[in-house]
């Protein structure tokens, strides 16, 4: 019996053992799989997010990026690197509001910027604005009418010129005619008119994270678009995009001279854009610190 009782305690005491060992071992590994989590948060972590609908759009700010990361995601691309010492993720896309949306809430979850910035091309709404002229926007407007109010004040007598401050208009697709450009801002008094904007500034609204939008006019309110521009502007690939651009030539051939023209404005305001793009990221106050709102944002010249 003695040795029974024995038996039974020694292997009670086995099991003991055992089950400390394996609760040791399993939360050594759950502390090393926590701290390679916090690892890749922190390599993955970003000060500022940007999203672009277009690599033509983005091209001139990714070229300037130091050590670029490409990642690829559903729909979008996003590009990872350095800019005068801050952290930034540059996502491109799509064109459409649906698109920027998608690119923004995965911005936000894969990267949780600081800040956001909306950026791209837009045309003008205002004959006060010239091609490749700068809008930084003070609200966003809806067609329907509802304002989004960035909170980001702005210094206007450090404005350089080329440089605007006021509403950016966001439409379901892209305004091309001259005449609809002038009635559109007459009616909502706004500068310029893009087709993304207000979808990411939904998400940061809902997730907390503060934006801006930057916006370089590729075309003036009294200029009118080719009628190609929009189904251009909708493909979602580059062999689409080249496929698109040769059957408006087979169709027109006179199209060529306007794609051209397209093609090197877009060059100059991609490269306008970015080096307005890097000043203004290098003067952005910490988003956590309190009280940002109504800062005064450095505007760069």
């Amino acid at each position: 019996m003695f040795r029974n009782v024995l038996h039974n305690l020694l292997r009670a005491k086995a099991r003991d053992t055992v089950r400390r060992e394996v609760e040791k071992t399993v939360a050594d590994r759950v502390a090393r799989d926590k701290n390679a989590v916090d690892r890749e948060s922190e390599n993955t972590a970003c000060d500022v997010g940007i999203v672009f609908a277009l690599e033509i759009e983005a091209g001139g700010l990714i070229d300037l990026l130091a050590e670029p990361v490409t990642l690829r995601g559903r729909g979008f691309v996003v590009r990872r690197g350095t800019l005068g010492g801050r952290r930034v993720a540059v996502a491109t896309s799509g064109a459409g509001w649906d698109h920027a949306r998608r690119a923004a809430e995965a911005l936000i979850d894969g990267h949780r910027p600081r800040w956001i910035i909306s950026a791209g091309f837009a045309g003008g709404l205002s004959p006060a604005l010239a091609r490749h002229d700068i809008v930084m926007a003070d609200s966003l407007i809806e067609m329907t009418g509802s304002r989004f109010t960035l909170d980001l004040a702005v210094d206007r007598s450090t404005l350089s010129k080329g440089v605007h401050v006021g509403p950016l208009l966001t439409t379901e697709r892209i305004v091309r005619l001259a005449e609809e450009k002038r009635a559109l801002g007459e009616k909502h008094a706004a500068l310029a008119v893009d087709t993304e904007t207000t979808a990411v500034a939904a998400v940061c609204r809902d997730r907390r994270v503060p934006m801006l939008a930057v916006r370089v006019l590729t075309d003036a309110v009294d200029e009118t678009l080719p009628a190609d521009v929009q189904y251009l502007t909708d493909q979602t690939s580059h062999a689409a995009r080249l496929g698109a651009a040769l059957g408006t030539v087979w169709r027109r051939p006179s199209s060529v001279k306007d794609l051209w023209a397209l093609k090197e404005t877009a060059l100059i305001g991609s490269d306008r854009l970015a080096r307005f793009l890097v000043g203004l990221i290098e003067s952005l106050p910490p988003s956590e610190e309190k009280g940002h709102e109504g800062k005064t944002a450095q505007i760069p010249r």
